[in-house]
C-alpha cells in the first residue's frame, strides 16, 4: 500500500497584539520521521532555527503566507487565519493526498480531504514542521520590525501581549503595526 503524502499547516502569531499572522504549509516525504520535530513552543529558539533550516532542506515542498494586522482588524483573526491557510496551500507546487491542520477547521479545499486536530503537532509531523518554520519566519520578521519600533521590545516579546509590551503601549500609544481590535481593553 502506498504511503500518503500530506500537507501540514500551522499558524503563528494568532494571539499577538502587533505584527502579522504567519501560516506555513509543509510536505515531508511520506516515510519521514524525526523525534526532534515537535511543537515549536516546546523547543528553544536556537533549536528551532537549526530545525527550520533542516526542514526546508528535506521537505518536498513548503510555503508561507503572511496576513498583516490591518487585514486581521478588518476580517477578524479566525478569517485571517483561514485566508492565510488557503494562500499557503495555493503556493505549494507538490502534490499531496490530504491536508492536516492544527485546530482550525478549514472548509473544502478543492475536494481534498482535510483533517483538523487539536494539538495536531503531536500527531502529525508535518504540522510540527510547519509550526517550527512559521515560528522562525515570524520571529525573525518581528526582530526586524523591532528596529523601527524599539520602544515595544518586539525583539524579545515578538508582539505578544506581555506586561512590558502593554506598558509600552500605554506609554507610547499604538503604532501602525498594532492590531487595534486586540487592544480595546488596554488602550
Amino acid at each position: 500500500m502506498k504511503k500518503q503524502v500530506y500537507a501540514g499547516l500551522d499558524e503563528v502569531g494568532r494571539g499577538c497584539f502587533a505584527g502579522p499572522l504567519v501560516v506555513a504549509a509543509v510536505i515531508l516525504p511520506s516515510d519521514f520521521k524525526d523525534e526532534r520535530i515537535i511543537d515549536s513552543k516546546k523547543i528553544s529558539e536556537r533549536q528551532r532555527e537549526k530545525l527550520a533550516q533542516y526542514i526546508k532542506e528535506i521537505a518536498l515542498d513548503y510555503s508561507f503566507a503572511v496576513v498583516c494586522n490591518k487585514v486581521i482588524d478588518k476580517i477578524n483573526i479566525l478569517q485571517a487565519t483561514k485566508q492565510a491557510m488557503h494562500i499557503a496551500l495555493s503556493k505549494l507546487k507538490s502534490k499531496y493526498d490530504f491536508i492536516a491542520i492544527d485546530a482550525v477547521k478549514l472548509k473544502n479545499y478543492y475536494g481534498c480531504e482535510i483533517t483538523s486536530v487539536n494539538k495536531g503537532e503531536s500527531i502529525f509531523q508535518n504540522i510540527a514542521a510547519a509550526s517550527i518554520i512559521a515560528k522562525v519566519y515570524r520571529d525573525n520578521l518581528m526582530k526586524k520590525l523591532h528596529i523601527k519600533y524599539p520602544e515595544y521590545n518586539w525583539y524579545k516579546n515578538k508582539g505578544y501581549g506581555t506586561k512590558e509590551h502593554i506598558e509600552a503601549i500605554r506609554k507610547f500609544g499604538i503604532c501602525e503595526l498594532h492590531r487595534k481590535s486586540f487592544l480595546k481593553n488596554y488602550v
